[in-house]
């Protein structure tokens, strides 16, 4: 008789070690023990569930149904029934095989008797192996839901994380790809790089993706960028879970990445001056500024260089401004700016003088408090230590020494608290407060004296934000620089106020 042989396994089977090596010895096994001849094997590894894109099945299937008769062949030898008929529908085409082309189904370990006996237990196992498969897929797919409702992703994680295998935490950052992945969004939310600019930059820095797949192309770096799950995000069946690994990513430089990704912001061009880069944004749309160099030529022949910025949004709504900036404006204005921070320089002395007795009266009264609080928690010692002994010779009893011994252990443990809280002011804090005094007094001379990369620091350093209007330049000061500029607006200004 001649056969052809199938062994299956599915891709968690395999996990486990269920062989398609032992399937095939033990097929080939029982061939030379009934002198049958071998036609050809089918040794494959895919799902038999229900609605599961069964290729190799189906031309296994096709080529049997064709060469049937050319290659006399009788039989479709498995190990067992579930190997070749996980569902009813398998289970009626190979009926519809045998009826049509004489080709039985035999197996290793099933044997099924002739006629309609067999006929019955043929049906009933190929039911069996059907409510197995899918009971499995239901208990596989509460398994799923119940992993991300914890907080944590299903199947391999994504590049910069690693599986681990522990209940505990099943997926953490791997410790060189995070690198890599926290220089991917470092780098492109500055704006200054298309995706193929990146790409080179990691491979200048020696970051590689993978082993068999080392640069970070244009498909990869995309992926990467728009992968919600770097900020915490678990997606599954339209519903958003709270992940619970660690994350790398914060969300303020996700969406500055996702603005950029989206044309919200512009990239900086090899035209646009570095300065634009994203430090000031559209007043009345929130688009980042946009520098561009235009070309004039003069008469004499000669070139000039105008730089201008304005609103980076391309399709603005209909009651947007025009909204354009010369260079040399936008910098006497930054400077005017500026310049409302200096006091007159008496007043920045008596300042600096200031600065200096407040953190002298505050750390006189600093010590006096702590050594008031070290005295009470001495008082307090001594008065449990007088509670314990009156309460041994009996003159209370045990439910007053209870109440009154509870309220002496809760007044001590406020103590230190307090005193763990009120800790003297160090000598840097007040150099610090000296030298933004004196940053904000001399911001106008460094701003002058800069390139364009410590004018960008001197902005950060100084604002929160920056909007660029029609009427005019709006940066938000940090609170200490906000409260000097305000001097500026008083018609008189003393040195009781400041």
């Amino acid at each position: 008789m001649n056969v052809v042989i199938w062994a299956r396994v599915s891709s968690n089977e395999q996990k486990e070690g269920y062989s398609v090596d032992a399937q095939l010895r033990a097929c080939r096994d029982r061939v030379e023990k009934c002198g049958w001849k071998i036609v050809r094997e089918f040794a494959v590894a895919e799902s038999a569930r229900r609605g599961a894109e069964r290729v190799a099945f189906n031309e296994m299937f096709a080529w049997v149904r064709k060469e049937a008769k050319k290659l006399g062949i009788n039989a479709i030898l498995a190990h067992k029934l579930d190997r070749i008929c996980r569902n009813m529908r398998d289970a009626v085409r190979m009926q519809e095989l045998e009826d049509a082309c004489g080709v039985q189904l035999a197996f290793v370990e099933n044997q099924f008797a002739p006629g309609a006996a067999g006929a019955l237990s043929f049906n009933v196992m190929a039911a069996v192996a059907q409510y197995y498969s899918d009971n499995l897929r239901s208990e596989v797919l509460k398994g799923m839901d119940e992993r991300i409702r914890q907080g944590w992703p299903l199947g391999k994680a994504p590049f910069g994380y690693m599986n681990t295998g522990e209940n505990d935490e099943p997926v953490r950052p791997e410790p060189e790809k995070a690198k890599a992945l926290e220089r991917v969004f470092e780098l492109f939310s500055t704006g200054r790089y298309t995706f193929e600019q990146l790409g080179n930059q990691l491979a200048t820095e020696g970051f590689v993706y993978r082993n068999s797949e080392r640069r970070f192309d244009r498909s990869i770096l995309s992926g990467i960028l728009n992968n919600r799950f770097y900020v915490g995000e678990l997606h599954r069946h339209g519903k958003v879970y709270p992940g619970k690994y660690k994350l790398l990513i914060t969300r303020e430089k996700f969406e500055a990445c996702q603005d950029l990704l989206k044309g919200r912001n512009r990239r900086m061009t090899k035209q646009a001056h570095p300065f634009a880069g994203g430090l000031f944004r559209c007043f009345y749309c929130g688009f980042a500024m946009t520098g561009e160099k235009i070309k004039r030529k003069l008469r004499s022949g000669n070139v000039r260089e105008h730089v201008y910025y304005r609103c980076g949004n391309n399709n603005p709504p209909a009651d947007h401004p025009q909204l354009r900036w010369r260079e040399g404006d936008l910098e006497a204005t930054i400077l005017e700016d500026f310049a409302k921070l200096k006091l007159a320089p008496e007043l920045a002395e008596w300042f600096r003088r200031g600065i200096e007795n407040a953190f002298d009266e505050e750390g006189v009264m600093a010590k006096k408090h702590r050594q008031a609080l070290r005295k009470r928690k001495t008082e307090l010692a001594n008065m449990q230590d007088r509670l314990l002994n009156t309460y041994l010779l009996q003159t209370i009893d045990e439910k007053a020494f209870q109440a009154k011994m509870a309220d002496l252990k809760r007044q001590a443990a406020e103590v230190e608290t307090a005193l763990g809280k009120g800790q003297a002011l160090i000598p840097e804090t007040r150099e610090q407060a000296l030298s933004v005094f004196n940053f904000s007094q001399n911001l106008a001379e460094l701003w002058e004296g800069s390139n364009w990369n410590g004018r960008k620091e001197i902005l950060e350093g100084v604002s929160l934000n920056r909007t660029i209007s029609t009427e005019g330049l709006c940066l938000q000061k940090t609170k200490a620089l906000a409260a000097l500029a305000e001097r500026s607006e008083k018609e008189e200004t003393t040195p009781t106020r400041i």
